[in-house]
């Protein structure tokens, strides 16, 4: 079970409305949603929480590279919404380096049980290319420090994170509106 929420920064304060990710495939597409709730550019959140496993921040700030923080990378990592906030780059990984794909396979006639004079360290191609997706908080901390919550506030978060985030920023009346 998860909660999404797009909250959008207006002149009138917070605007908030609940959002489904069944059509967002990437976090490209998740920026262009973010968007289309401010068509003024303002700060734009996408808030996501699942069943207090994890949850995830991404700012939009009109044209610019969304900017995320998600607060338990291996857990958001068994969520396809997770997959979605969880980027090469976040992960400090080259893009496209995402396990084992078949070209990057080394198959030199040792695959069938042969081996090989260099692979003496048991790290074969397949072995070597996957890194673990780290436990803990991966992304920005301070993506919401100008909003009024601090990285010490947002990194220390647990249980109904997406309403303690509202609350810190005087959107919980609005956030709730649309739970």
């Amino acid at each position: 079970m998860y909660f999404a929420a797009l909250l959008a920064r207006t002149e009138d304060g917070w605007e908030a409305s609940d959002t489904e990710l069944d059509d967002v495939e990437t976090l490209s597409d998740l920026a262009d949603l973010a968007r289309e709730a401010s068509p003024d550019e303002d700060t734009v959140l996408v808030l996501i929480e699942q069943e207090d496993a994890w949850f995830g921040v991404v700012r939009v700030d009109g044209e610019e590279d969304p900017r995320i923080y998600v607060s338990d990378a291996a857990a958001a990592a068994r969520s396809s919404y997770g997959e979605i906030l969880l980027t090469d780059e976040l992960l400090g990984r080259e893009p496209g380096d995402d396990g084992d794909d078949l070209d990057a396979l080394d198959l030199d006639g040792t695959e069938d049980g042969e081996s090989d004079e260099d692979d003496g360290d048991g790290s074969g191609a397949a072995a070597g290319s996957a890194e673990a997706v780290p436990h803990g908080p991966v992304g920005d901390a301070e993506i919401l420090d100008d909003l009024g919550m601090s990285e010490k506030e947002l990194r220390s978060m647990s249980g109904d994170a997406v309403g303690e985030i509202a609350e810190a920023l005087g959107a919980l009346d609005v956030l709730e509106a649309v739970r």
